[in-house]
């Protein structure tokens, strides 16, 4: 039997004021001293609640009416914003957005850390000119409708109801006409997608990916095994209706896991990689490959990377989780060598490549775990004086702090795609290292993620 939080109830209808947005984007308000969380509510919100579920020290709920609307509401310009997962804050206004998501920051070092806004210096969110049409990368799952027709989009939040999606507003309007001319294409030539009820069919996933300074797009098709039926015709037709595509590969992934991408990957057509340039840097991106999904803000944000490593030119770094390269090759003419290491073969091939093509020469890169080849690298007698880290959203691996304090270097960089785990692991460090500053970046428009860099030094 479920627990219920003290003095509400499934079912009970409540009038709740926000006082902040929650790490989700939902609204944050209190009910007789319980927590209670309501999405699509927007903080100095007055709104009737009906409360959805219970649980020890909170609730959830969703909002019947808005009392008292918030000033910075807006209009979604979306069509499918109420049901589709993938945007939390359209309906805020821009420049609140930005205020909100530094709030956020803070938020997450008080609930986790000794940190604080008045021990750390936080810093305005740095925005967007224009937060639409950002993202390079379009990921959506194909389905079939009630109709048996092939559709393809994203899932309705904590649901597997699939919406259908024709132009998403946050993604580069070359992702978005690639990707349904492709579903189109498999339409027609009567490919199905994989059902994981029945267990029956092919296609999982569509991911098309853009340079924005190339306009070059690579299309890859999911498959849940190496069986793809008339893939000559598939080929002939995205050649014919789709010039801007130059590569065309599959990849199988045969799990039923949230992970979008499996371990092989065959080269249909065109070229194995797309080009795109950040700055004077060029990259080559293959299929599996990370690369950050908003390149205008990449750059504003490795800036302040680079800001934040204060370079005299000396420096041995580290570039943790280094992808293809990106970060480190950014610091890698202000600096006397960079190592970086990444656990995908592919992005560790490609940041190789991309340090010759700009014939980098002190910069060293191997595949592996960073909390493994760091000690190897400590013991061959290289101790570097700063240590970037960009880690996934659940954060640094323990044995890589540790690592990290045992080597001690002078400065830590973090590039940190999730607040909460940001404040773990600054508090998991907080007795040897304390952050300086924290440089929110918006990275994404119109969701709840903030991207930081921190500026960690060593206690005196």
């Amino acid at each position: 039997m479920k627990q219920q939080a003290a003095n509400i109830r499934e079912g009970q209808e409540i009038l709740l004021t926000i006082k902040r947005l929650g790490i989700n984007g939902e609204g944050v308000g209190y009910y007789k001293r319980q927590v209670v969380f309501v999405p699509g509510a927007l903080p100095e919100e007055v709104v009737e609640v009906k409360i959805t579920n219970t649980h020890p020290k909170y609730s959830e709920g969703l909002v019947k009416k808005i009392k008292k609307a918030s000033p910075h509401r807006v209009k979604p310009p979306c069509p499918v914003y109420d049901v589709c997962g993938g945007c939390q804050l359209q309906h805020l206004e821009y420049g609140q957005q930005l205020r909100e998501k530094r709030d956020i920051v803070i938020q997450s070092l008080e609930r986790h850390s000794r940190f604080n806004a008045s021990n750390v210096d936080i810093r305005p969110t740095i925005g967007m000119e224009n937060p639409w049409n950002y993202r390079n990368k379009n990921q959506f799952q194909v389905g079939t409708n009630d109709k048996q027709e092939l559709i393809a989009g994203l899932y309705a939040a904590n649901s597997h109801n699939l919406i259908d999606i024709e132009n998403c507003m946050v993604q580069h309007e070359a992702t978005n006409k690639v990707t349904r001319t492709v579903l189109g294409i498999l339409k027609e030539l009567g490919i199905p997608a994989y059902d994981t009820k029945k267990k029956s069919g092919i296609v999982k996933t569509v991911v098309t990916r853009v340079g924005f300074a190339s306009d070059q797009v690579q299309v890859v098709i999911i498959t849940i095994s190496e069986k793809l039926p008339k893939k000559r015709e598939i080929i002939e037709q995205i050649n014919k209706h789709l010039p801007e595509v130059v590569s065309i590969v599959q990849n199988v992934n045969k799990e039923n896991t949230p992970l979008v991408f499996g371990e092989k990957t065959i080269h249909l057509w065109g070229e194995e990689a797309i080009e795109e340039k950040l700055g004077d840097l060029s990259y080559e991106l293959s299929a599996r490959t990370f690369f950050q999904l908003n390149p205008v803000q990449t750059v504003k944000l490795y800036d302040e990377v680079k800001k934040a490593a204060k370079l005299k030119g000396y420096e041995k770094v580290v570039d943790a989780y280094c992808g293809v390269g990106t970060i480190g090759l950014w610091l890698a003419d202000s600096c006397k060598e960079v190592r970086g290491m990444d656990v995908i073969p592919e992005s560790i091939e490609d940041a190789i490549q991309n340090a010759k093509r700009h014939s980098m020469d002190n910069v060293r890169y191997e595949v592996g775990k960073a909390e493994d080849i760091m000690p190897k690298w400590t013991k061959e007698g290289f101790r570097p004086d700063i240590v970037v880290v960009d880690p996934p959203r659940s954060g640094l691996d323990k044995k890589l702090m540790d690592t990290i304090l045992k080597t001690a270097p002078k400065r830590i960089v973090y590039v940190s795609c999730n607040p909460s785990t940001l404040a773990k692991d600054l508090e998991y460090m907080g007795k040897a290292y304390r952050p300086k500053y924290i440089q929110p970046v918006d990275m994404f428009p119109q969701t709840s993620h903030v991207e930081c860099v921190v500026e960690i030094v060593k206690r005196v």
